[in-house]
């Protein structure tokens, strides 16, 4: 897949004072999975190394000024910001990576001094705000929040089925290959949004008798909008429940005991959620449960990135 990153988070030296800002995680983990696309607005306006700037907020405006002599830049921020939007554009993008608090970058989260006053906010950056019009329901995420489990793991699960979509959506899809899509993500769909989930089983039954194209496009709007919400324990604990219910017939009473034990020790944050999951696929595997083995839940990125292995990637 292909991911568009701040180019200083993966090692390219285009900060304003000739530096970097490497993210491990970005590049010896997310690099096996994905080419990155990079970017740097300022470095492209401005050069390196370069005075630093700011965003000011004047009568209702945001500006960009230098920080040294309070000279406008606006127009050559935007300018390059335009054309880097119109760089990664020309890639099929499966997720965006910003700087954080970048005047260009920052999602979110950039400083912008009201009227030259000491009274601030966060806003996006020029840059980002372009991203986030241009791709609504893209992937993105800035790498300071990639630091918290939870935010780390909802993105990069988010990253994936984004990607598995397109995937989906290059290969000339017909009824029957949207159907088993949704087939194998119904449990990850249910555990993001159950609303969403119900919205998206009925424009796979059709009732309406749409043409291919249009439900496949009003799927695909709707899908990318689930994968959007962030998960909590309580779902969660729904769709493990939920999944242990394909084979409960064939537990023996020790094995209830084990796994539903292993859903209320999560629930209680007290295991991490691979562990249930763990003994659901052990199970599943053990009575031949293929529509749970099929289930894009069970792994819904490589398992080597190890995100669910910790207690903090649940909320």
């Amino acid at each position: 897949m292909h991911i568009a990153v701040s180019a200083c988070l993966i090692g390219i030296k285009v900060r304003y004072d000739g530096g970097d800002r490497q993210s491990l995680f970005i590049t010896n983990e997310l690099a096996k999975y994905a080419t990155f696309i990079p970017f740097c607005p300022e470095a492209l306006a401005f050069g390196t190394p370069r005075p630093s700037v700011r965003l000011v907020k004047k009568d209702g405006e945001i500006l960009v000024i230098t920080n040294d002599g309070d000279i406008d830049l606006t127009k050559e921020l935007l300018d390059k910001s335009n054309s880097e939007l119109n760089n990664i554009s020309t890639t099929n993008l499966s997720g965006i990576i910003f700087k954080a608090r970048s005047p260009s970058c920052g999602l979110g989260s950039t400083k912008v001094q009201i009227d030259n006053s000491a009274q601030d906010s966060e806003v996006d950056g020029l840059f980002a705000g372009l991203c986030r019009e241009k791709f609504p329901l893209l992937p993105m995420q800035e790498e300071g929040k990639l630091e918290d489990d939870w935010l780390r793991e909802n993105f990069i699960m988010q990253l994936f089925a984004y990607n598995s979509f397109e995937v989906l959506k290059n290969n000339n899809p017909t009824m029957k290959m949207l159907v088993d899509f949704h087939m194998k993500n119904k449990f990850l769909l249910q555990a993001k949004d159950e609303k969403l989930y119900r919205v998206l089983g009925n424009i796979v039954a059709n009732h309406e008798k749409l043409l291919f194209h249009e439900l496949f496009s009003n799927y695909e709007y709707n899908f990318k909008l689930a994968i959007s919400k962030k998960s909590s324990i309580k779902r969660n604990r729904n769709v493990l429940e939920h999944m242990s219910g394909f084979f409960k017939n064939e537990l023996s009473s020790v094995e209830k005991e084990i796994l539903h034990k292993q859903i209320d020790e999560y629930a209680q944050k007290i295991v991490p959620i691979i562990v249930p999951l763990s003994t659901i696929k052990l199970y599943a595997k053990k009575y031949n449960t293929s529509y749970i083995l099929g289930q894009v839940f069970l792994e819904p990125y490589p398992k080597e990135l190890a995100l669910r292995s910790s207690l903090l990637s649940s909320k």
